[in-house]
Formats: structure tokens, C-alpha cells, sequence
């Protein structure tokens, strides 16, 4: 299946085919890796806020500043 094929389906159907997928991914004996860039982005993250340093905003600013 390709994504024009996909974009060619229903809301309903887009969704079922996800549940589908999710449902054969927890059935999965072993789990995928994080790549490494995700750690380093969260050891950057953990580094910051122990230094007083991270920025932290609100759900409603996250919002309002999506909806620009």
C-alpha cells in the first residue's frame, strides 16, 4: 500500500488500518531501539534543567503559538 492508495481511503478506514497496525505491533515479542539521537537529545534536555537553564512554557502558550 502507497500513500496516494492510503489518501484514497476513508477517515474510518485510515483509522481502522491504524488500529490494525497497533494491534499487531503490541503482539511483538521484542521492542525497536530508540535511536541514539533521541538519548542525546534527552541527555541535552536532563543537562538543561539540572543547570537551571531550560525554558519551560505552558499547554495554552505551546497553543497559541501552533495556531499562528
Amino acid at each position: 500500500m502507497n500513500t496516494l492508495e492510503i489518501s484514497r481511503m476513508s477517515t474510518v478506514e485510515r483509522l481502522q488500518a491504524m488500529e490494525a497496525l497497533w494491534d499487531s505491533l503490541i503482539h511483538e515479542e521484542t521492542e525497536p531501539r530508540s535511536p541514539e539521537w533521541h538519548q542525546d537529545i534527552l541527555d541535552t534536555r536532563s543537562k538543561k534543567i539540572a543547570e537551571g537553564k531550560a525554558e519551560f512554557i505552558s499547554l495554552k502558550e505551546l497553543k497559541s503559538k501552533q495556531n499562528r
